[in-house]
């Protein structure tokens, strides 16, 4: 997309030759990125497949070890994909892929969020769609195969991630599930399909649906019974977790502190401000009246899709004239409601070619009809522009510049989350929060992922909770996030689970922010007078997505 186009290294081929390793290794993430050609098939989730991921991950890292980069984009590209390839090794070696379950971002998902990404306008489309639907129990069988294997050797997931991946199936596999739905919106009767294709995709849904039936039961008479009975995984596995959503090495125990006393400030802030929406009033009872404000709030889904997009349109346009340098293709972002009931709000990059756009997605849980203007402003700044869209899609378009790695596959959530939360108060400064409802909004938000840093690392590592009186579990670990969020109780209970489901990702948000905030003034002591914010910006974006300790080396280059 951009004009400079950069002569590729050495190093750059190995990079894009590892992505077109994954690519045919792993098809879904192959969708994911835009990369179309592998549509009607899945990788091999068995143990022999994890075997060849790992030969390969080996193959890269010693081609890598062996290159000598030629500047500084090879640099960053030999230091990331390296520390990338070490890290993945190390967990298989720590056998993580024997346990690898849990609600929101494991095989059990992937396998179905897949066709949320497929193309589905044409005829063609849908005979790709039902290949891969026909390839879906071979993809079950072998992730039971794994889990099998794990429980052999005696490492399991915990009990709890079990029966709650269970109960996601059965949503998965009912009479009116995503697969019932998924293929019935594309009956015949239009004569658009060929009625061949109908019966395909109808059948082959419908052995989808046993498949996943086939997975919850195995999860439910097997493994349950075996399962972990403790959430937590330990310090020595979470390290590699911190390290894998990070891109960077902390200090866990200072980071508990810190999150503990960061939550404190996050209360303090919100009080102050709570004190501005109704004077005298606590933080309850300003989100009490708050809540009772219809002109703040949204009815249904609708309106939900419609009010994100407005407010996404807005941003784009007038931080493209004032604040940022926002290419054309980038300027395109649409506002989703996802197919799934799961709770959580997420973004996907656009493809290679910006041929499908960078999106936002919104799960709404079922039963959830009604959503408040001033708690959600926020997130659609973080999501969009200037948070995951500016960031992701503009290494997208940095295309002559950047490899397909570092363009599509490269990053780490601390990058990503932090500077999300980031451009959140970026947005606070630059006057679009400046109604205390939507500030309160924003804070609600930035204590939630506050607690989760003390949550997270305490329940993991067993530490002692704030008050003293135990450990850390999953009871006081759920009556923790009730106490310091604003959200509905499906919403809450979904929370709790993912993070003790999957370790070091939910810190990653507040405390790559912390990362994102240290390197911005890192730089700003550096170059004194000559410092620019919007400079910093740039420079640090125009590097595209890597660990946070690479960054912290290219910026100090």
């Amino acid at each position: 997309m951009t004009e400079n186009s950069r002569t590729p290294t050495p190093i750059d081929t190995i990079a894009d030759a590892w992505v077109d390793t994954i690519a045919e290794l792993e098809p879904t993430v192959a969708t994911y990125i835009g990369r179309f050609e592998h549509n009607g098939r899945y990788g091999d989730y068995s143990p022999e497949g994890h075997e060849r991921v790992v030969a390969a991950a080996r193959s890269t890292l010693a081609d890598l070890t062996a290159a000598e980069p030629v500047d500084d984009i090879d640099r960053v590209t030999k230091a990331d994909l390296s520390r990338e390839l070490e890290l993945d090794l190390e967990l298989a070696d720590a056998q993580w892929h024997l346990r690898d379950l849990n609600v929101i971002a494991s095989p059990a998902q992937d396998i179905r969020a897949v066709f949320d990404l497929m193309p589905t306008d044409t005829p063609e489309d849908w005979s790709v769609i039902s290949a891969r639907l026909g390839a879906l129990p071979a993809a079950i069988e072998g992730h039971v195969a794994t889990l099998r294997e794990g429980a052999a050797r005696g490492v399991v997931p915990a009990r709890r991630q079990v029966v709650e991946v269970a109960a996601q199936i059965a949503r998965y596999t009912d009479d009116s599930g995503f697969f019932a739905e998924f293929t019935a919106e594309v009956a015949p009767a239009d004569g658009q399909l060929p009625a061949s294709l109908a019966r395909d995709l109808a059948d082959r849904a419908g052995a989808a649906r046993v498949a996943y039936d086939t997975l919850a039961a195995y999860l439910t008479s097997e493994l349950a019974p075996v399962a972990e009975e403790k959430d937590a995984v330990g310090r020595d596995l979470y390290a590699l977790h911190s390290r894998r959503f990070l891109g960077a090495e902390i200090d866990l125990d200072e980071t508990y502190e810190w999150g503990v006393e960061e939550l404190a400030r996050m209360v303090a802030e919100q009080e102050a401000i709570a004190n501005e929406i109704l004077p005298g009033a606590s933080v309850e009872e300003a989100v009490a009246f708050l809540e009772k404000d219809d002109a703040r709030k949204l009815h249904g889904t609708a309106q939900l899709q419609e009010w994100m997009q407005r407010v996404s349109d807005r941003a784009v346009e007038e931080l493209g004239r004032t604040h940022f340098d926002i290419a054309d293709p980038i300027r395109k972002l649409e506002c989703m409601i996802a197919p799934t009931k799961e709770g959580g709000i997420y973004y996907t990059g656009p493809t290679d070619d910006f041929s499908r756009p960078g999106r936002m997605w919104w799960s709404v849980p079922e039963g959830v009809e009604e959503f408040d203007t001033w708690r959600e402003l926020t997130t659609v700044y973080h999501e969009g522009v200037p948070g995951h869209h500016l960031q992701i899609a503009q290494a997208v378009y940095n295309r002559g510049q950047l490899n397909s790695w570092r363009r599509l596959l490269a990053g780490t959530s601390g990058h990503a989350e932090g500077w999300a939360l980031y451009a959140e108060r970026l947005m606070e400064q630059l006057g679009y929060l400046d109604d205390p409802a939507d500030r309160l909004g924003m804070l609600d938000g930035q204590r939630m992922r506050a607690a989760r840093v003390a949550l997270d690392i305490g329940v993991h590592l067993e530490k002692q909770r704030p008050d003293g009186a135990a450990a850390w579990d999953a009871p006081f670990a759920l009556e923790f996030m009730r106490q310091n969020v604003n959200m509905p109780a499906e919403f809450v209970r979904f929370e709790v689970n993912r993070y003790l489901g999957w370790p070091g990702q939910a810190p990653s948000y507040k405390v790559g922010q912390r990362i994102w905030e240290q390197l911005r003034d890192d730089v700003a002591e550096r170059e004194g007078a000559e410092f620019s914010i919007k400079d910093f910006h740039k420079r640090a974006l125009d590097v595209g997505g890597v660990g946070l300790d690479t960054l912290r080396e290219a910026l100090a280059r």
